[in-house]
């Protein structure tokens, strides 16, 4: 489906042609790529479906007022086939209202099968989210990352776009080799050795503190560690060799072999929760896999010559060129290379897959690396269009009207998998969908009270009724949910009462609601869509005059297409969230 074919596309055509002839008949045209000519939906319904502030945003630079320049250009409107009126509104705005006939005509031959509009350019796009680290479970905010990149993969898959989705696994580093010294910790009080905890940081090695015992401050604490060290000594084989290192006092050597052991162990239970709220990746990507293949080294040579420099025993990316507020450090003075270093590798062997788009979604804490990593990325070659981080805001969890404390490094925190568990077996939808109703890019208060509530008060469960509601419809008057027999029986002059013609246009703006969600980057947008969708059924719905087990004929097939056109439109919304459309429900004749 082209663009251009949208709804909306095709009322901003129709003014964009009046405008035109308004500027050619008052000798205007030298002013027309300096005009402002938009369309957006009403914020009244009594004055139209769409409207346009055209005569107000133009005033100054067409030299007269908006409702002398509104006229002139409503004159000169002439589809009449499409519009059922076309008039102004103050301060300055033309409204547009489609007629029924051309809205019957439109949902017709897009909603059977229900089509979307492609993006106009093609391309593979690498969308990498969640990402995880590996030393421990997954938060509450990963949730929110998981649910929002997926639901985005969806959306860019129906442009038209070839969209992979990808984890990158934090596999190497210091983070990992204390997470297998947290292990080994463990191990030993697992075997009725006593350990304790650093409180203070101090210059003492790593090494001495684990010989007496001790679990180093910046360490990991959690009782999950606690699993994963019985789970270890599960196999005679892992416990002898892990005691026999011990022993020989090769300590790198088993805190290497731990910290893998963990990362594989931690990581297996991340894929399964992610399984559980219906996540898939093509591809979980190994930052251990660039060090050992010698990319990370590599990135000096990459990177522009200029670009980088060495002061004080350091290597330096000159980031400041790129808008950074500071020059980043990528290689220590005793060569050890820093994370930004690994990034950038990790982000040229995107590209060097093929992918002509990276599309990375962050943590909240993650905003100060933007301008480094987009500099390195313009700095190996690419464009600043061919790279784009978005973020997944914080995630407060709110019960009885108060805020559920969380702490990572203690272990007190709650897990995906807490929450998915707790709230049961509607847990995926509600989660994903109460994660996706607002913007990313904002906190989110997570209403535990209002996700357990099973009735329409819950904005999911308001949804999955509505289309289980007409489902039910089809059940009790035993017709088969079919649309094409339908369509032949429609009569036109049965779609002209107010809610029947509302409902039609909520339909016919899905198209353009899912185009606009996906190329903006926010899904919060389809789910507000769905929402009003959803109301507007419902008030058709609540209307006697609309109860079609008391019509019969053209005016019962009639409707029947209108709910069933309703029902493809919802199924569709919720399958791009990645949330499910029931068929039945308890409440579904509430």
């Amino acid at each position: 489906m082209n663009v251009n074919q949208l709804l909306k596309q095709q009322v901003l055509s129709e003014l964009e042609k009046a405008v035109n002839v308004y500027l050619e008949k008052n000798n205007l045209s030298s002013v027309k790529d300096n005009l402002k000519i938009r369309i957006e939906y009403s914020r009244d319904e009594k004055f139209g479906d769409y409207s346009s502030p055209f005569a107000l945003e133009n005033k100054n630079l067409l030299n007269k007022n908006p409702k002398e320049i509104a006229e002139a250009v409503l004159s000169e409107i002439k589809n009449d086939s499409m519009f059922e009126f076309v008039t102004f509104s103050p301060p300055g705005f033309i409204n547009f209202r489609i007629h029924s006939d051309y809205l019957n005509q439109y949902v017709g031959s897009v909603m059977s099968p229900v089509q979307f509009a492609e993006s106009p350019k093609k391309e593979k796009i690498l969308l990498e989210f969640v990402s995880a680290n590996p030393t421990g479970p997954m938060n509450i905010v990963s949730a929110r990352s998981a649910a929002y990149g997926d639901a985005l993969a969806n959306l860019l898959t129906s442009l038209g776009h070839t969209v992979k989705r990808e984890f990158y696994v934090n596999d190497y580093g210091n983070q990992v080799y204390l997470l297998g010294v947290a292990v080994l910790l463990r191990i030993f009080e697992s075997k009725g050795e006593s350990i304790s905890f650093q409180e203070e940081e101090s210059e003492e090695p790593v090494i001495s503190l684990i010989k007496k015992r001790i679990l180093p401050k910046e360490s990991y604490r959690g009782e999950y560690i606690k699993d994963i060290a019985l789970q270890c000594l599960e196999d005679e084989g892992r416990t002898k060799f892990v005691f026999d290192s011990v022993a020989k006092e090769n300590w790198d050597e088993v805190i290497d072999f731990l910290s893998r052991y963990a990362v594989e162990y931690n990581l297996g239970r991340q894929k399964e929760d992610l399984a559980l709220f219906g996540v898939n990746f093509d591809l979980f990507f190994s930052e251990r896999s660039l060090h050992e293949a010698g990319d990370v080294e590599k990135v000096p040579s990459i990177l522009k010559k200029e670009d980088v420099t060495t002061i004080d025993g350091k290597l330096h990316f000159l980031s400041t060129l790129y808008g950074d507020d500071k020059d980043r450090v990528i290689r220590r003075e005793d060569g050890r290379p820093t994370y930004l270093m690994a990034d950038i590798a990790y982000h040229y062997n995107k590209f060097t897959r093929g992918f002509d788009t990276l599309i990375d979604i962050w943590g909240p804490d993650h905003y100060g690396y933007i301008a480094r990593l987009k500099g390195a990325v313009k700095s190996f070659g690419k464009t600043d269009e061919s790279f784009r981080v978005l973020i997944a805001q914080q995630v407060n969890l709110i019960e009885n009207k108060e805020k559920v404390k969380m702490s990572k490094r203690l272990g007190i925190f709650q897990t995906m998998r807490d929450l998915l568990s707790y709230l049961g077996k509607q847990g995926r939808d509600v989660g994903r969908y109460f994660f996706l109703m607002r913007s990313s890019d904002a906190p989110l208060d997570f209403d535990l009270d209002l996700a357990k509530d099973e009735s329409d008060k819950n904005p999911v469960f308001y949804i999955q009724y509505a289309h289980a509601r007409i489902c039910s419809i089809f059940r009790e008057l035993q017709v088969p949910m079919e649309l094409k027999p339908l369509q032949s029986g429609i009569s036109v002059e049965f779609l002209k009462q107010e809610e029947r013609t509302r409902l039609l246009f909520w339909v016919a703006r899905l198209q353009e609601e899912v185009y606009d969600t996906a190329t903006s980057f926010e899904p919060h947008r389809l789910t507000n869509y769905l929402q009003s969708l959803s109301k507007s059924f419902t008030k058709f719905y609540s209307q006697k005059d609309n109860r079609i087990k008391d019509k019969a004929g053209k005016e019962r097939d009639t409707l029947l297409a209108l709910v069933l056109y309703t029902k493809y439109a919802l199924d569709s919304g919720l399958t791009l969230l990645g949330i499910s459309s029931p068929e039945k429900m308890s409440k579904e004749e509430a």
